[in-house]
């Protein structure tokens, strides 16, 4: 306590002045070092004289700043600050912090910099060097940063440089007043509140506050919250729904506080006070996980209308580390624990937990936390337009409902009872791969052969079904053949290690194969068709696949001439329907009649009648084939080698379109994506090949209906119908030939 210092008070015995006891009693009993004391100088003791001091020292103590420093902005007008809280930029730069699996590009910057350097010693122009390395670290960086695993993007949320929930709100807000205290006795600095505006539209805003170096760290308590923390939070939540203020939170906690004396204040009751709370409140809630969000310390303040996620960000009920301590009793396997988690934006975002992501530039949040503060504050403008247009019934539902689906049931949707028995998805049985001998395979695939040429014959079904399981057996063989003559010629585990790559490169967006990646599986793809004659079991491989060939095209064949069989009773059934029409019979039975009485060479009437009634029948006969899509055409040589002439140039054309860089990565991606899903593919895959499928027939679509396509066609349907109508179907030949109704 601040006193002022007095000088060294001398007793005397004036005993004028001599005090009273009660005046000596008052003394002692009031005796504060520091004050002046009239009557101390006064002694009764008389005989001896005592000399002493009474002093008192001045304690030097730091003034408070808070809310508002001795030298405000001047750029401000009026001086007053838009931001009053006592959050302050960092003296000191923080030091750059590499990841584990970042370690690869220090060796570019390295480089970068040596030659910077070698350029200011000797003076010499090395700008094109400078250049093409950063360009390689610019890619290093991206090819990078667009394979991330689980676990890598678990390390990126955790980075000590990542920017915090304060540098966000400083960056989007133009006005922001913290607020502080639970109205119990304490301010958890762990979360921090207080209102702001967003382009003139006031927000509450909270959330979980990490520090920016040790110091911080310790104050902030690492962003774990204490139950004062979240008391403090539940009291700004009823405060913005009383004032009507939209609510903003940001999740950044590795969980709650867990120690002796959280618990013994209620941390479980104070999390489950904020969640009942939260799904009550009338105003919107948008919730964006901008680090880690563990378990129940993060839902305590997420249960929000929208949950958004920055791209590296993650969001668990126990962190990898824990689950891997649990399940495979060491935290070693925290990256296998991550990618079964299923933890971070994208996997969170397929399973409707979140609800959009928030892209960070190359190298995470902290390369530029401006440009990330950005794409926040355009997520929640967005996110607030849509919730605003709900009325307050609406937007609880909205609340509710968001949580209530979870978890792949709804209720009012009837659910398959076989489902209702076993929800988990069953595995598909693993057929062992064994090696058949080459001729049991000649035997089996002899006897099929033969069933086909006796049901084509006797026009029987085709065994279509004995086809199918007897291609799917000679792919077994051939994988079975392949594997073993990769370890024939010693490249197995080359290839596994490829497949191990590829399938940590296959990334969940729309984004094609890394390039460098797409190389490696050329150049192995090269090497194993060199070395492939000289394995062993070689021949036996070829023969395997000259059977498959066959068999597949005996397949297509079947299909085809299925296909053929269905037009064709369709078209019997028409001209019986034909022939069998009233009015038609009348005229056949006359005409015959009249032949009969009659020689037709002597009789020029009958012969018309016949010609008349034969063009008639013509007449109904194409309009038959037109509604079954058929045309009739004449078969004239020159008109056929037209016609066969065009096609091949369609064809051409769909040749390049195909093997076009462009489309052929799509039907490469489109192979993919069919490999992965397998037989049993989900609703995202089989939008995936939905979509790849439409974008490859519209390039070739847009293709061959080119302006010089085009004419070339209408040209040649003009020719084949003025030769149709000048011929009949008596005087020629004629071939039905299904056509394009699109005219492509």
């Amino acid at each position: 306590m601040a006193s002022m210092a007095q000088s060294p008070i001398p007793f005397t015995e004036n005993l004028a002045l001599k005090p009273t006891a009660s005046d000596l009693l008052r003394s002692l009993t009031n005796g504060v070092c520091g004050v002046p004391l009239k009557s101390l100088g006064r002694s009764q003791l008389g005989a001896k004289r005592r000399d002493f001091a009474i002093t008192a020292k001045v304690r030097k103590v730091k003034k408070h700043e808070y809310p508002w420093p001795e030298d405000p902005d001047l750029n401000v007008k009026g001086g007053v600050l838009s931001h009053l809280s006592p959050f302050k930029p960092l003296k000191e730069k923080p030091k750059p912090v590499t990841l584990d699996f970042e370690k690869p590009l220090l060796d570019l910057q390295k480089k970068i910099v040596d030659v910077q350097k070698m350029a200011n010693e000797t003076g010499l122009d090395f700008t094109d060097q400078i250049i093409s390395l950063e360009n390689k670290y610019q890619q290093a960086l991206k090819d990078l940063y667009t394979h991330l695993t689980p676990i890598q993007r678990v390390n990126i949320a955790r980075h000590p440089n990542r920017p915090t929930f304060l540098d966000h709100v400083f960056n989007i807000t133009e006005k922001f007043v913290e607020l502080h205290g639970d109205r119990a006795g304490y301010d958890d600095p762990a979360i921090v509140t207080g209102l702001g505006t967003i382009n003139g539209r006031s927000y509450m805003f909270m959330g979980h506050q990490k520090g920016r170096n040790t110091k911080e760290n310790i104050q902030r308590n690492f962003g774990m919250p204490t139950p004062h923390g979240y008391r403090k939070a539940l009291r700004m939540m009823y405060y913005a729904d009383h004032h009507g203020f939209p609510i903003i939170t940001f999740i950044d906690t590795p969980g709650a506080y867990a120690d002796l004396k959280s618990e013994e204040l209620g941390q479980g009751e104070a999390i489950a006070q904020n969640l009942r709370t939260m799904f009550g409140l009338k105003v919107p809630i948008i919730s964006i996980v901008m680090g880690e969000g563990g378990s129940g310390g993060a839902l305590a303040i997420g249960c929000a209308n929208k949950l958004l996620m920055l791209e590296n960000a993650v969001f668990y009920v126990a962190s990898p580390e824990a689950c891997a301590a649990i399940l495979w009793k060491t935290a070693k396997a925290s990256p296998k624990a991550a990618e079964k988690l299923k933890i971070t934006a994208t996997e969170l975002t397929k399973l409707q937990i979140c609800d959009g992501v928030i892209p960070e530039p190359l190298g995470g949040a902290h390369a530029d936390s401006y440009w990330t503060s950005q794409q926040i504050k355009t997520a929640i403008v967005e996110s607030m337009d849509e919730l605003f247009k709900m009325d307050t019934e609406t937007l609880l539902k909205h609340r509710a409902q968001k949580f209530r689906k979870l978890g792949g049931f709804q209720e009012g949707i009837p659910i398959d009872p076989k489902r209702k028995v076993n929800m988990k998805m069953k595995e598909e049985p693993i057929i062992p791969i064994s090696k058949t001998s080459e001729l049991e395979l000649k035997d089996e695939v002899e006897k099929l052969k033969l069933q086909i040429l006796e049901a084509s014959k006797s026009s029987a079904e085709r065994p279509e079904t004995g086809l199918k399981e007897m291609i799917a057996k000679l792919e077994r063989e051939i994988d079975y053949e392949y594997d073993e003559a990769a370890k024939a010629i010693g490249m197995e585990d080359n290839i596994l290690m490829l497949r191990e790559e590829v399938a940590k490169g296959r990334n969940l967006s729309d984004q094609l194969a890394h390039p460098a990646l797409k190389e490696k599986i050329e150049q192995m793809k090269e090497e194993f068709a060199k070395n492939l004659p000289s394995a062993p079991n070689y021949p036996s491989l070829v023969y395997k696949l000259q059977m498959l060939k066959e068999l597949s095209k005996a397949l297509n064949f079947s299909k085809k001439s299925t296909d053929k069989d269905e037009l064709k009773l369709e078209i019997n059934k028409k001209f019986i329907e034909l022939m069998d029409r009233p009015d038609v019979k009348q005229k056949i039975e006359v005409l015959k009649a009249e032949i009969e009485n009659s020689d037709i060479d002597s009789n020029p009437e009958l012969k018309e009648k016949v010609m008349q009634l034969k063009g008639e029948l013509e007449s109904e006969i194409k309009g038959v084939l037109t509604s079954v899509g058929l045309q009739v055409v004449s078969s004239r040589p020159e008109t056929v080698a037209k016609i066969n002439a065009f096609d091949k140039e369609i064809n051409v054309v769909i040749d390049n379109v195909v093997n076009s860089s462009d489309l052929k990565e799509r039907i490469e991606l489109l192979k993919a994506e069919v490999e992965k899903a397998g037989n049993r593919p989900d609703e995202d895959s089989k939008s995936k090949i939905q979509a790849l499928t439409a974008e490859i027939k519209e390039a070739i679509s847009e293709a061959i209906s080119s302006s010089e396509l085009k004419e070339k066609h209408e040209r040649l349907a003009a020719e084949i119908l003025e030769a149709s109508k000048n011929g009949s179907l008596g005087k020629e030949n004629t071939e039905y030939s299904q056509v394009n109704q699109s005219g492509n």
